[in-house]
């Protein structure tokens, strides 16, 4: 969650706080971590439940519904007639963009040929840098 806060930005969100809150801080934090506590002991506690009803164990990023079902109510032969066609679909896009990939080294290679009147490649001309002038 800190990660993308720099020292700064973290010590700026203290004095916030301090400036906030007061002397109530320390009860707002232990609140604050009291109620995450609780979340986690609820969260662990319904996997805990599914876990015994299923029959089966269950984890908590097994709640997201894609996952419990691909997981926890599909067999592996569902799962590959799933996946069947989207894997051809992918091998086919593969195969296309390798195609392309490929055409565009030999563009690539046809454009470092060198010309034959001055005897160093071929490049394009940069092109002309307009002044301030030119655009009032």
């Amino acid at each position: 969650m800190l990660d993308n806060l720099n020292w700064w930005e973290i010590g700026l969100l203290v004095l916030v706080a301090l400036l906030i809150f007061g002397d109530k801080l320390p009860n707002v934090i232990t609140d604050g971590l009291r109620m995450v506590r609780n979340l986690r002991k609820m969260a662990s506690n319904a996997t805990g439940d599914l876990s015994r009803e299923l029959g089966t164990d269950i984890q908590l990023e097994d709640l997201h519904p894609k996952a419990f079902i691909r997981k926890h109510l599909m067999s592996e032969e569902e799962q590959e007639s799933l996946r069947k066609p989207l894997q051809k679909m992918f091998d086919d896009a593969k195969s296309d963009l390798s195609g392309v990939h490929q055409d565009l080294k030999d563009v690539a290679k046809a454009a470092d040929v060198k010309s034959p009147a001055t005897g160093t490649a071929s490049t394009p001309a940069p092109p002309a840098r307009r002044s301030f002038d030119d655009y009032t």
